[in-house]
């Protein structure tokens, strides 16, 4: 399906952040597994994003909207709200652009992420996110200090950036029946869709949220942004309980569905991945792979890309989760 809500990003769009973007975002490897290929009967192409500067996708959006700042957006800084692999983005663009960068974070937020935004120089503000409105904040933080805001998702410059991602795995591996894409706030997928539907309209383009976070599946269904409570879920990167002003129109005009997982397949996968493929993902990361191992694809998709979106896990979480039986 194509039209016009998507326009809000184009292909052009994305091909001018790939090219503003270089200095900082790695081009990333794509994996395969044989092993991996064997459990699930089709063959699929990893889109290593953990092995990425920063850890995450995130530094692809997070860059591109900073590096195209004016002078005097620059010195006035900016400001973001994130649980920590935007965070961690913002704080090495906003280093690299000589910009100050203040971001206001889950209390909660795994150590790793909190100790590795801090060291790119960033000032960070915690909030409870079970009480506190992590938006208003950084909105209030703005407008006080004259700051830019860069958002995690919903921004024409954010999705563009990330969809470079996708930009990159199609022109490594342009001909894949389906492309499996992790879901919070709806970046990373709404780029995927806006380059799918450019370069292989013919390819089928999956969502994947942990099922206490189900936001996206639920507003699919009801046909407009349904909010849901904090979710309670082990993807600590995919919490957003609403989906994006700007993100949702692209995803309900271009995606073929959203699939859900629950927090113990996504254990099981990262037990995989680390154990028979020796990579580290974060829980948010494995998401779109374990709608791949844990059988949510329909039948006749031979071909699959996931984008695997970070590797930022604290070790005694991630120890804790490859010692569970």
């Amino acid at each position: 399906m194509t039209g016009a809500l998507h326009r809000t990003v184009t292909l052009g769009a994305v091909e001018e952040a790939a090219a503003r973007i270089g200095p900082l975002a790695h081009r990333t490897p794509v994996s395969t597994s044989r092993m991996f290929d064997r459990q699930v009967g089709r063959t699929v192409f990893f889109k290593c994003e953990n092995f990425q500067h920063g850890g995450s996708f995130k530094i692809r959006g997070a860059s591109n909207m900073i590096l195209s700042l004016t002078p005097a957006q620059r010195e006035r800084g900016v400001v973001a709200f994130s649980s920590g692999n935007h965070a961690q983005a913002v704080a090495i663009a906003s280093e690299f652009a000589g910009a100050k960068a203040t971001i206001v974070m889950p209390s909660d937020a795994p150590k790793a992420k909190l100790a590795a935004t801090r060291a790119h120089g960033a000032d960070i503000i915690l909030y409870n996110r079970q009480t506190d409105d992590r938006e208003a904040i950084g909105r209030q933080l703005s407008e006080q200090s004259g700051a830019v805001l860069v958002p995690p998702f919903d921004h024409p410059l954010v999705i563009a950036g990330q969809a470079t991602a996708t930009l990159e795995l199609l022109q490594d591996v342009p001909d894949l029946d389906a492309l499996v894409v992790c879901l919070g706030g709806g970046g990373l997928l709404s780029g995927a869709l806006v380059v799918a539907d450019a370069l292989r309209p013919g390819m089928k383009v999956f969502g994947v949220e942990p099922e206490a976070g189900n936001d996206f599946y639920l507003s699919m269904r009801a046909g407009e942004r349904i909010a849901v409570p904090p979710p309670d879920t082990i993807a600590d990167g995919l919490r957003t309980p609403k989906p994006g002003a700007v993100t949702f129109p692209i995803v309900w005009e271009l995606v073929d569905d959203v699939l859900l997982v629950s927090d113990d397949e996504i254990k099981e996968t990262m037990r995989f991945l680390m154990t028979r493929l020796k990579m580290v993902v974060e829980p948010s990361g494995a998401v779109s792979a374990a709608a791949v191992l844990c059988g949510k694809l329909p039948p006749g998709l031979n071909r699959v890309g996931v984008i695997v979106s970070g590797g930022n896990v604290d070790l005694d979480r991630l120890a804790a989760i490859c010692a569970e039986p």
